[in-house]
């Protein structure tokens, strides 16, 4: 076995001077549009490449507020998903009403917070309120409360163009029950929650709790399916079967 050229840089060393210089030096944040990046090079350090450069492992979320909705408009179709845009809050309750009383919902769960409230207005049907003060905690009560409702309505965090992902949280999901024991997930946002991109919801997040991190972050994308049999597609195997996101504004 030869001995490598003076002066020469074997693959080992490569891979020991990249990990040196990650610790050393911040590297760019990938897919997040507004944290430019200039390519920072030190002495006798390989180059870190700006953000720009970073290799597009997902598709592009939009640049503009109406890029960023026809596209994730595109993708929660593809994913099965329904969607519904509307111009306010009533015509959003109206939404909900109207699919209780065709769907013969029979009882429907949801969680406190000011998207979902001024929906259950004249429901025609049994509501429950997923609270922590609504049954003795650990008697089970509240899994089979929820598994005997015909759709959860919540809140989400942020809608992603760049998947058609829903980000949720204990927060504005009302805990990890809620939106995936009912058969319904009905999902109500704001057209200004929707982003472009997986980064800059999380980084959206980050900011938002300020370091006060929910108990539970979940990205939902389209309804529970699955295809291991046969690569036949079953929705709804181990979670809700229908998702539907009502954007309004």
């Amino acid at each position: 076995m030869t001995n490598p050229p003076a002066g020469a840089r074997s693959a080992r060393d490569t891979i020991l001077a990249r990990v040196r210089e990650a610790l050393a030096l911040p590297a760019p944040r990938p897919h997040l549009h507004h944290h430019a990046a200039e390519a920072v090079t030190a002495p006798g350090a390989l180059p870190i490449l700006a953000a720009e450069t970073a290799r597009p492992w997902l598709p592009d979320g939009g640049d503009t507020p109406a890029e960023r909705m026809n596209i994730l408009v595109e993708n929660l179709g593809k994913l099965r998903a329904v969607v519904h845009r509307l111009p306010d809050m009533t015509a959003a309750a109206e939404l909900v009403f109207a699919l209780a009383r065709e769907r013969d919902w029979r009882r429907v769960a949801w969680h406190r917070h000011p998207l979902v409230e001024p929906l259950l207005a004249g429901l025609p049907c049994a509501t429950h309120c997923v609270d922590a003060s609504a049954v003795p905690p650990g008697d089970g009560s509240a899994k089979d409360a929820l598994e005997s409702c015909d759709a959860g309505i919540t809140a989400c965090d942020a809608l992603v163009a760049q998947t058609g992902s829903i980000l949720v949280s204990s927060a504005t999901c009302g805990g990890r029950g809620l939106s995936v024991l009912p058969h319904v997930h009905v999902v109500i946002a704001t057209h200004d929650q929707v982003v472009g991109t997986l980064g800059d919801a999380l980084d959206d997040a980050r900011q938002r709790h300020a370091g006060r991190w929910p108990s539970m972050l979940s990205f939902i994308t389209g309804p529970s399916r699955t295809g291991d049999i046969e690569r036949i597609l079953v929705l709804g195997a181990h979670g809700p079967r229908e998702l539907i996101v009502a954007i309004v504004g």
